[in-house]
């Protein structure tokens, strides 16, 4: 594998000489140099400079376009509303920067499934949804395999797929006749072609060009060969690639981990362009270990789902349907893909839960997104009716806020007046987390409300409302 030295790190001048300078402040913002900064930091898109698109500007809306480049290439599967985006990383750690497009997540089907079980999984894949921190989770595609290598058996099996989903497809076969036939009862979805290999490429890449869609190379444990495949794909003319370096579990999952890790190093350290596109990983093959408990493998298949997604890949092929196996991988997925630049934080103002009238408690709490959707959880699951003051805290916990002088007596003084609680309640009693007590006195000076100090835990609401609240 050649090397190539690093590009030099971007920065705000380098994009500002390429600007008009003109300052006209199209964008929205005050300057240009205040356009390069939220550019080089992924803040704002190109396009929103409008002189940029002039034809005296032409050539250097080319050069920014090359040096805003990701160097993980962007691949679009799918069409309309569900397509999903894969790749498009800029950063090869997420301290960096942040990651983009998260991990695609698809569910397999088989074209010897009898159909009902076949209906059964691309509804359940499709119907899957999970909502944490107020992010709702879903999964992203269907692949749908042949493994009885009979082009119209798989063509038919697409098609009934086809019929019961929006979700983009990934059709899985070796053989190029199949996946053709497949191609024709999906033509207009835009499908991943799996796979090409040293084999097969020059037919996958035909098939990939006469129907416009982007194409899997796979390569087990040969980064040399996935290499060569993608340059000579490339030349060929597809230029939308998706690269699976194989999947080991158990005994391989070193190899595993080190060729992505070396694929993503490629593209991002030393700007190997050859290896600069999403990254396939196959957890599925934790199936292709023997077990005779299939909770043995759905474990498998869990836990390297998981060290995949922290290892770079792209896109996942899985096969558990269960919650248990889902719910931590796609929790996981949510965590990484969240911009560390960023705290997660909700709107403060006031929230009102159930039907409260002028005799109901009111409440505090912070605008980290965590904190508040466990507190509303808590007070909803008791079917309590208050009101909830969120007071921004910059998107931190509250023994964190306190501690770093993000929720003072004065802010939460402030956000009393400004949510107009007075005109809604005809007492003035406001219940703060416990966790913030040593504010309970200042903030009764500066208020004129009377403060409860109210549990630690908002799992204790319901209790300290029954014995407190008069």
């Amino acid at each position: 594998m050649s090397e190539k030295s690093g590009a030099k790190e971007l920065s705000p001048i380098d994009v500002y000489m390429l600007l008009p300078k003109t300052n006209c402040k199209k964008c929205g913002l005050e300057n240009c140099m205040a356009f390069a900064t939220k550019l080089v930091n992924r803040e704002i898109a190109l396009e929103l400079c409008t002189p940029l698109l002039e034809k005296p500007y032409e050539k250097n809306y080319q050069k920014l376009c090359n040096m805003l480049k990701p160097p993980v290439k962007e691949v679009t599967v799918g069409t309309g509303d569900t397509t999903v985006k894969i790749g498009g990383k800029l950063v090869m750690y997420r301290h960096e920067l942040a990651y983009f497009n998260p991990t695609a997540i698809a569910i397999d089907v088989t074209d010897e499934m009898p159909e009902e079980e076949l209906l059964i999984r691309v509804k359940k894949t499709e119907g899957f949804s999970y909502t944490y921190i107020g992010k709702e989770l879903k999964l992203n595609m269907i692949a749908v395999r042949s493994t009885s290598n009979e082009p119209e058996k798989f063509r038919s099996t697409v098609k009934k797929v086809v019929e019961n989903t929006k979700l983009p497809l990934i059709l899985c076969s070796f053989h190029p006749e199949v996946v053709e036939a497949g191609l024709t009862a999906a033509s207009k979805t835009r499908p991943l072609i799996y796979a090409a290999t040293k084999d097969n490429w020059k037919d996958m890449a035909e098939l990939a060009l006469t129907y416009n869609c982007p194409l899997a190379v796979f390569a087990p444990n040969d980064l040399k060969l996935l290499r060569s495949l993608a340059k000579t794909l490339m030349e060929y003319g597809v230029q939308d690639l998706v690269l699976d370096p194989g999947t080991f579990p158990n005994e391989g999952l070193t190899d595993t981990i080190s060729n992505l890790t070396m694929i993503r190093r490629a593209a991002c350290k030393r700007g190997d362009e050859l290896l600069g596109f999403p990254i396939m990983g196959t957890p599925i093959t934790a199936w292709t270990e023997h077990s005779d408990i299939a909770e043995v493998n759905m474990w498998n298949e869990a836990y390297l789902a998981s060290i995949l997604i922290n290892r770079y890949a792209d896109i996942l092929i899985m096969h558990s349907i269960e919650g248990w196996v889902l719910l931590p991988t796609t929790i996981l997925r949510q965590n990484i893909y969240t911009d560390p630049r960023k705290p997660v934080a909700v709107e403060p103002g006031i929230k009102v839960f159930g039907q409260p009238d002028e005799n109901s408690p009111v409440m505090m709490t912070t605008n980290f997104a965590l904190t508040y959707f466990t507190v509303a959880s808590d007070i909803e699951q008791s079917g309590i009716n208050c009101y909830l003051i969120v007071v921004d805290s910059e998107g931190l916990a509250v023994d964190s806020a306190v501690a770093g002088r993000k929720l003072t007596a004065e802010k939460v003084a402030e956000a009393i007046k400004q949510v107009k609680i007075e005109e809604k309640v005809k007492h003035k009693k406001l219940i703060i987390p416990g966790k913030a007590a040593r504010l309970s006195g200042e903030i009764q000076e500066l208020s004129g409300w009377e403060v409860l100090v109210g549990p630690r835990d908002s799992s204790e609401i319901p209790k300290f409302l029954q014995e407190k609240w008069q």
